[in-house]
Parts: C-alpha cells; structure tokens; sequence
C-alpha cells in the first residue's frame, strides 16, 4: 500500500496546455526583469531615433528599384535581414507590422513573403513569451493564488484554440496575445503553433497586397490597409475562427452530457 500511493506521487502532470511551474522564484528579481527591461529599452530606442518614420508606402515607392535589385542580386542576405528585423519588431512590439508584412510580399511574393513573415513573427512573439514568462509567472501566481489558477484552468483547457481565434481575429493587440499566454503557464508548444497557424490567413492577405503594390504605385495609389475588414476578407477568416472553436464546443457538450447522464 505505501510503495503503491509512493508511486501514484511521483507522476508527474500530465497535462497538455499548462506547463509545471519554473523554478525562477528563487532566483532575484533583478535578474528575472532584465530581458523586459533590454525589450522596453529597444522600443524606446526605435522610437527616439525616428526609424519608424522611415516605414512608409512613400520611403517603399521612391527606393523601388534599389529594394528590388538588391533582393534580385542578394536573395539569401535580404530574407535574413528582413526576417531579422521582423522577428525584432514583433520582440519590441512595434506597431508596423502590417506594413513590414505588406513590404515582405513587395519583395519576395505573396507566398514566400507571408511564409517568411510567418516565421519570423512567431519567432518574434516566442521572444516576449518567455521574457514574461521568466520575469513574471511565478511572482504573479504567488500573489494572485486561487484566481490565476481558475483562469488558468479556463484558459488552458483548449490552450490550441483559443489561440487560434485570437490570433485569426485581431480583438486584442499581438502584444498583449503574446504576453497573457505566458503569464497563464500555456505550454510554449501551444503557444508557438497557435500563433504560426493563427496568423497564416492575415499574413497572405497583407502580402498579396503587397505582391500587387508596384501596380499600385504605378497608378499612384497607395493600399489600404482596412481591406482586412471587407466582408469577402473577413468571412472566410471568421470561418476559421469558429471551426478553430469546434474542439471547445465538443467538449464542453460531451462534458454536459456525461454529466446530465451521471445525474440521472
């Protein structure tokens, strides 16, 4: 009987979404804030020293034909160096994805543009994941307690799909979807395919504008960017969302269900 309950203790949970506690409380705090201290010093960084001034339809029109000879002569060097500063954008949480992505379909095409992009966003929002998570998982929990666990519970129950909606459809900023992961233990697993998957569809349709924007700029036109928005666009995205929910569903109807079973 003791040998039995000894080794039902030493299982370990198994649970799919969440992630077992990391043993950063003990280290110093100092320590645990550094990577969201060097973060918010990037951002404050890029945007003292105008750079963001520098992404626009504008800047992408008058240097056409230098961007796109130089991807021409320098294909390997451009896509790292594009992902590079993509991935960084998203690990500051700078608010230009939408044209970066626009300007990956500029020079690399619709499908390779959304598939770097893709991938260097991912990476990108993995970098704040776990910056939050090592800074403030633990010291969050062990002065939240019992609500953090209720919604961790909530939240981590169908970690994938929930993920995948908030990623297919933009409600909350990509920042903060990076962030409220972390802080609710979502294992770095879900995390990381939940936002390659989510992201896809948004992606390609801002890169396929982008791919059209030298026909753009030869009628003197400029996108726009709230074509995301239009009815033909958003549908099939909603779609998506709603089968990304289709688990959550099921489940929550089979848990009924062998509860009302159960009862009688």
């Amino acid at each position: 009987m003791t040998k039995t309950s000894s080794m039902a203790s030493d299982v370990p949970n198994q649970d799919p979404e969440i992630s077992p506690k990391s043993p950063t409380a003990a280290k110093p705090l100092w320590r645990r804030i550094l990577p969201l201290v060097v973060l918010v010093l990037g951002l404050v960084i890029a945007w003292a020293s105008g750079v963001l001034d520098l992404l626009s339809f504008d800047t992408l029109r008058e240097n056409r034909d230098v961007l796109q000879s130089y991807v021409a002569e320098n294909p390997a060097v451009s896509v790292l160096v594009f992902s590079a500063v993509y991935m960084f954008s998203v690990a500051l949480s700078l608010p230009i994805g939408a044209i970066l992505t626009i300007s990956g379909g500029f020079m690399f095409g619709a499908w390779f543009g959304t598939a770097y992009v893709v991938i260097a966003a991912t990476l990108g929002a993995v970098i704040i994941y776990l910056a939050a998570r090592y800074a403030f998982y633990d010291l969050m929990h062990a002065k939240a307690g019992t609500a953090i666990r209720k919604m961790e519970e909530g939240f981590a129950e169908n970690a994938f799909s929930y993920l995948m909606v908030l990623r297919l459809i933009p409600i909350f900023p990509f920042w903060l979807v990076n962030l409220v992961p972390a802080l609710l233990g979502v294992k770095l697993r879900s995390f990381i395919f939940g936002t390659m998957l989510g992201i896809i569809p948004g992606t390609f349709v801002f890169a396929s504008i982008g791919d059209g924007l030298g026909a753009l700029f030869d009628q003197g036109k400029t996108p726009d960017l709230g074509i995301i928005f239009e009815p033909r666009i958003l549908t099939p995205i909603i779609g998506l969302a709603v089968l990304a929910l289709l688990p959550v569903a099921y489940k929550k109807l089979r848990k009924a269900k062998n509860g009302g079973s159960f009862d009688e």
